[in-house]
């Protein structure tokens, strides 16, 4: 997949997850008490891997060419980590 066409991809793709935990955030108060602490530890972890997925996104966005593989590399590992957190989370709900 070419330079651009990836970027383009992944500003979607991170752009939809942290809508996503916008509205999960928004559902806390509604959350059954007895699953409202682990639904609050998932979050808590979701939104440690959001800030890793952020930096991860930042350092893509940013990386030469020289560099481009290693940033891409690194983003697609972050945000495959960050889908299993936010998998993990949204079973709580079920």
């Amino acid at each position: 997949m070419e330079k651009n066409d990836f970027k383009e991809k992944a500003k979607k793709g991170i752009d939809e997850i942290f809508s996503k935990i916008e509205l999960l955030e928004s559902k806390i108060e509604k959350t059954n008490e007895k699953i409202r602490p682990e639904y609050e530890k998932s979050l808590a972890e979701i939104k440690l891997r959001k800030a890793e997925l952020e930096l991860k996104y930042d350092s893509l966005m940013n990386a030469s060419d020289a560099k481009w593989e290693e940033a891409k590399d690194a983003f697609t590992s972050s945000l495959e980590s960050f889908k299993e957190g936010f998998t993990k989370l949204a079973s709580v709900f079920r």
